[in-house]
């Protein structure tokens, strides 16, 4: 990771941790480097998810873009998959979304999007870190007439549902879904989307406050979705998290479909379409092992990544495969988006289980899921980056890891987006599986001091 950028984009507390003065710099910054190459005045597309906080850290964006001269269109709230689409397609330069994602409401986050609509790399990234915190004397401020504007694109979230729409070939009527959109930015646009496509849709947590997005609903938390689904009859459950870039899905006796499922259902039907590219699915290494078993069993070839979509994209874009994601929820469908997008994903189940005529629980019974235990261990920034190095820790890990043999494995690693190192070991055996993940959490805890 780097100084400011993690895994997806700059986040932190909002205000006294990602300021906004560093709002600001970021995007003086961010203009700089992304249109240093233009002819133009260039044009910078701002979305927002729904935090109490994203129309401060906004502000504060649009007067360092429009400070070193570019301009800034406001697209209001809308999911972080739509910046990207409407960069690519409506002439901008670069792109920005405001939001921590699945995070609590006082986190927030940068997220930046290169003209092709693509998240950047870490060398651009890199640059960008560099100008701010190493070179801040290059950075040139406008005056007079040379200075940018700040517009509002109104018809940004009619054009991304509109495309959305038209990547389905299905009527889906007679389809009933219920949809959790964590009162977050698929607040703004699911109702609209799957209504489009015949669906009968249930609305649940789309009433967005200000300081209650994710909160006790969305992808982070099932709960309420799994018993609305079972009790209303629903054919199909999803939910989105705070920017609407993932999706869980929920069967019809409301049992958690989780992104690896969804991935292998969809890579399945791409399949059988002929449409798999290099008949291959991209996933990462958290990815469940009973997605491999199911990817051998139907001759799919699983290609692991480091955690991240960022990661998985670039798999994608290497090997020129067209779908890949996370056990999360981040998928992408390469052929019709540059991110992963949560109702892209959505929509494309519910075209897949309308078309199959089977139950979702069947269409989820493609893949076995291996019993997982995740545990989670908060550690301070002065220790961030060193836990490899304790030597008691890799032994447990070494020692547990021969244990479990084939039918197991541990993966120990720092989350990219929030304080925490996360501990996670998956099996047949429940005991020796919770057994390895207890040992090895509370060596993590004596070196985290907590």
């Amino acid at each position: 990771m780097g100084r400011l950028f993690g895994t997806d984009g700059a986040r932190g507390v909002a205000i006294t941790e990602l300021t906004c003065e560093m709002a600001m710099q970021i995007g003086r910054a961010a203009a700089l480097v992304l249109t240093k190459e233009t002819k133009h005045r260039a044009k910078i597309f701002i979305g927002k998810d729904t935090r109490i906080s994203s129309d401060i850290l906004e502000a504060a964006l649009c007067a360092g873009i429009c400070s070193v001269g570019a301009e800034a269109v406001q697209l209001g709230v809308v999911p972080t998959p739509a910046v990207a689409y409407l960069v690519r397609t409506k002439g901008a330069d670069a792109g920005v979304m405001i939001s921590a994602s699945h995070n609590s409401v006082e986190f927030n986050g940068i997220k930046l999007f290169a003209s092709t609509g693509y998240k950047l790399p870490d060398a651009t990234e890199a640059e960008i870190e560099a100008l701010i915190l190493d070179h801040p004397e290059q950075i040139q401020l406008q005056s007079g007439t040379a200075v940018g504007a700040i517009s509002i694109y109104d018809s940004a979230r009619e054009d991304y549902i509109s495309y959305l729409a038209s990547c389905v070939h299905t009527d889906c009527s007679g389809m009933r879904v219920a949809l959790d959109c964590a009162n977050g930015s698929s607040s703004t646009t699911a109702e609209s989307l799957f209504t489009r496509l015949g669906a009968e849709v249930h609305m649940l947590s789309a009433s967005p406050d200000g300081t209650n997005i994710n909160k006790n609903c969305g992808s982070t938390h099932m709960e309420n979705l799994m018993e609305y689904v079972k009790t209303h009859d629903c054919d199909l459950g999803l939910a989105f998290d705070g920017d609407a870039d993932r999706c869980l899905a929920v069967d019809e006796n409301g049992v958690l479909v989780d992104g690896d499922k969804i991935i292998a259902i969809c890579a399945k039907a791409l399949q059988q379409e002929g449409k798999l590219k290099n008949d291959t699915a991209v996933v990462t290494v958290m990815t469940n092992l009973g997605f491999f078993h199911f990817a051998k069993k139907h001759a799919i070839d699983a290609k692991a990544t480091k955690v991240g979509d960022r990661y998985v994209l670039e798999e994608m874009l290497a090997g020129g495969y067209n779908i890949g994601g996370e056990q999360s929820g981040h998928i992408i469908f390469l052929d019709e988006a540059t991110t992963g997008d949560g109702e892209l994903s959505g929509i494309k189940l519910m075209e897949i289980l309308k078309k199959s005529g089977k139950a979702m629980s069947e269409l989820a019974g493609v893949m076995e899921t291996f019993p997982q235990v995740l545990y989670n261990v908060t550690i301070p920034a002065a220790k961030k980056g060193h836990w490899q190095e304790d030597a008691e820790i890799a032994a447990l890990i070494d020692t547990y890891t021969k244990e479990l043999g084939d039918n197991g494995r541990i993966l120990v690693r720092e989350s990219g987006t929030e304080p925490l190192i996360r501990v996670m070991v998956e099996g047949k055996d429940a005991v020796q599986m919770e057994n390895a993940a207890q040992a090895i959490t509370a060596q993590v805890r004596i070196f985290a001091g907590a």
